[in-house]
């Protein structure tokens, strides 16, 4: 694994001046046929993949798992893959029905709606749900499972808190949030839509309102990009967790749980930021959004080391070399980016996102492209205080499909 070094502003602006190409490796036939060995090996009972081991086998978890919604959402990503590019020998999209694969792996997931203990994780656990309305959005089986998981998630707002609750405590005044949870505002949003109850979507855009306030280190203000002039040290990354007392709404900690220290920057959480907030402006229009959602992935670029590869936490030390990587934070802050170019108003900064996700992209799948491996890519770091790390894991792959079928769809890439 390569060590990560920190590196200036101009090193960062060159890079992406640079212009890597596209990494081939994200049309590979070997991308579909790893996705059909894995919906063929799944246990019956069905359980799902969630990471590898560090030789690269999945392991399988039980469908009440936070990332239980990844795998099924990945043959419906194929399928819109297969939208865009006719199915070749060279891109291996023909050897499944994709959408019949990605209704099959879906169903583990139903008897979830009627509860479950996945906490605020009810967006995630959606997922295929979501694709599936894409493709018809008539759906019944669908659309039940998006109001249900929906009213679960809902069912966690404390609106003196102003936010949905993460984590569940033995302490029930301390209300703990993470930043992750702008991930799952979607399905508040999607269930919105097809009930016409707005107090969901008020629960989604106050929930972000509140992260926007709280979550975000802000010594400092942006200036557009094309300036040059971005966020300096820790304004505009992230705190992992906060936690506040749910009867008053006060702030009383701010820390981290999956990063290196509660004052760092766990890059995961930052790309989860990215993302939330770029969809949030998506789905709603609201400046404010767009305006964090720039913020957040200013500071992700910048802080990128001059190998380009993503380290699990920015702020992580360089000494026991080599810092490892999150494969898993580089795929989603490349959809993210991808998300944030299309919503930009602003061209110079739409093309600015878009090369700087090819980058990441590049950087990563040099690093961890991982043929032999069941995953996709290898070098995920899935907790790294738990020394869960140097795996695959189910979300990083998932994500590493979408960028690749996004990059086609806006004639950046070829199908093969």
């Amino acid at each position: 694994m390569r060590q990560s070094v920190a590196f200036p502003l101009l090193c960062c602006l060159l890079g992406a001046l640079a212009n890597p190409s596209v990494p081939p490796e994200l049309f590979s036939p070997l991308v579909p046929q790893k996705v059909l060995s894995t919906y063929n090996a799944l246990p019956k009972p069905v359980q799902y993949p969630q990471y590898t081991t560090t030789t690269g086998q999945w392991l399988y978890f039980s469908p009440d798992t936070w990332t239980s919604g990844f795998f099924p959402a990945t043959p419906y990503a194929l399928n819109s893959r297969k939208a865009v590019c006719p199915p070749t020998d060279a891109n291996g999209l023909s050897i499944a029905d994709w959408l019949t694969l990605g209704r099959s792996a879906s169903t583990g997931l139903i008897p979830l709606e009627a509860g479950n203990h996945q906490g605020h994780d009810q967006g995630f656990l959606s997922f295929p749900f979501a694709e599936e309305l894409a493709v018809n959005a008539q759906n019944e089986t669908a659309q039940t499972a998006i109001k249900a998981f929906s009213q679960l998630l809902a069912a966690r707002f404390n609106p003196v808190v102003g936010c949905t609750r993460s984590w569940d405590t033995t302490d029930p005044t301390d209300f703990q949030v993470i930043i992750d949870n702008m991930m799952n505002l979607d399905v508040l949003l999607n269930a919105a839509e097809l009930t016409g109850n707005d107090t969901l979507r008020a629960i989604a855009m106050t929930h972000a309102d509140t992260t926007m306030k709280n979550h975000i280190r802000d010594n400092g203000k942006l200036r557009t990009i094309h300036e040059q002039t971005l966020c300096p040290d820790h304004d505009c990354s992230t705190w992992h967790v906060i936690e506040y007392n749910s009867t008053t709404g006060v702030v009383i900690k701010k820390r981290t749980a999956q990063g290196y220290a509660d004052n760092s920057t766990w890059s995961r959480g930052q790309a989860w930021g990215i993302y939330g907030f770029s969809n949030m402006y998506k789905r709603t229009q609201k400046p404010d959004y767009l305006t964090t959602a720039r913020r957040l992935a200013n500071y992700f670029i910048t802080n990128i080391p001059s190998d380009g590869i993503v380290p699990w936490d920015f702020n992580a030390p360089l000494v026991p070399a080599p810092r490892p990587a999150d494969s898993s934070a580089a795929t989603i802050a490349s959809m993210a980016l991808l998300l944030l170019a299309q919503v930009e108003t602003d061209k110079k900064n739409a093309d600015y996102y878009t090369q700087a996700a090819i980058n990441i992209t590049s950087a990563i799948t040099k690093l961890a492209w991982n043929e032999p491996w069941q995953s996709i890519l290898s070098n995920g770091t899935v907790n790294a205080p738990a020394n869960n790390l140097l795996t695959g894991t189910a979300y990083g792959d998932y994500y590493f499909i979408k960028v690749g079928t996004e990059l086609i769809s806006r004639g950046l890439a070829k199908c093969t």
